[in-house]
């Protein structure tokens, strides 16, 4: 039997020219749109010069690196929250109480399924409301309805995949672990948890970029992250009467992934680390031969009666 797929048939000859025509057609057709898009863009002026020297003004881009702070400094709060909130609901999860369990799986259930932008805009509204007595003031609410949102919906998800990862644990290791006397808690913090992080480390890197991403959800209530920043520029700004939206898309856009693709650089770094990590007990180096002789010889016990002789 050859080594070809058993998946699908091999194209014939007609079947590798009718492949190539199609592909021709469809890379003309791509084209054919972006040569579209560029002379529509062209004509309303988005593309002049002078549309994009906005960015050299000394305003515009103190505007983005208040965005880009803003945005980062949700980002950081809402990370640290959520992985300490998916850390406790897995805990939770895998409790042999069931009320707590099940208090567990709700919350997490409950919070996967609503859409993010109801959570936000909900704690918004309950934070507005309870302003004074809690204390808050400027865009405080805003900052932490965006930010409890985005803890309560990664966290859940952190959850799910810290559970995957613990159900990943061969069970002989928990088993041998209680064999040795340890308690379920020293179970779960130095034996399931540790490998569970290791093991799902990239998912949970992938939804701290999501998490990033998701910061941008802060325009619906009104505060200013990189995205309204961005909205609020391009609604403002007008050169030679047209707007500047795709100038002030095109570069917040490069931002956000420029962000993300640093974050994700970071996951693989860490995740290469982890890798080269040295772990077991070190190998004592060899004795010299004349001290493991001398060791040798000290080692022998010696006796002061004399050898018996045979008459």
């Amino acid at each position: 039997m050859s080594g070809a797929s058993v998946l699908y048939d091999v194209p014939g000859p007609k079947a590798k020219a009718r492949n190539r025509i199609y592909s021709v057609i469809g890379a003309l057709a791509v084209l054919g749109l972006f040569a579209f898009a560029f002379l529509r863009l062209n004509s309303k002026g988005q593309l002049d010069p002078a549309v994009w020297q906005i960015f050299n003004y000394a305003g515009v881009r103190t505007s983005i690196r208040d965005g880009i702070l803003t945005t980062l400094q949700v980002f950081a709060v809402a990370a640290v929250l959520s992985l300490a909130l998916g850390l406790l609901l897995t805990v939770a999860r895998v409790s042999d109480h069931k009320p707590i369990r099940w208090v567990a799986t709700g919350f997490i259930e409950l919070f996967r399924a609503v859409p993010l932008l109801i959570t936000i805009y909900a704690l918004w509204v309950i934070l507005l409301t309870s302003r004074d007595a809690l204390g808050l003031t400027g865009s405080q609410p805003q900052f932490w309805a965006l930010v409890a949102g985005l803890t309560v919906y990664n966290g859940s998800v952190q959850a799910e995949v810290l559970r995957a990862g613990i159900n990943a644990v061969p069970k002989g290791q928990r088993e041998a672990a209680y064999a040795l006397g340890m308690s379920k808690t020293q179970v779960m913090m130095t034996v399931l948890i540790p490998q569970a992080i290791r093991a799902m480390l990239p998912t949970i890197i992938s939804q701290l970029v999501v998490t990033l991403k998701d910061t941008s959800l802060g325009y619906i209530i009104t505060f200013e992250e990189l995205l309204y920043t961005a909205r609020l520029m391009s609604t403002n700004i007008l050169v030679n009467g047209n707007d500047t939206y795709i100038p002030v898309i095109t570069v917040i856009g490069g931002i956000y992934v420029a962000m993300c693709l640093a974050l994700s650089a970071l996951a693989n770094w860490i995740e290469r680390r982890g890798r080269r990590a040295r772990t077991g007990i070190g190998v004592a180096p060899a004795a010299e031969p004349v001290a493991a002789a001398d060791a040798a010889e000290s080692a022998v016990p010696a006796t002061d009666a004399p050898a018996a002789t045979k008459d």
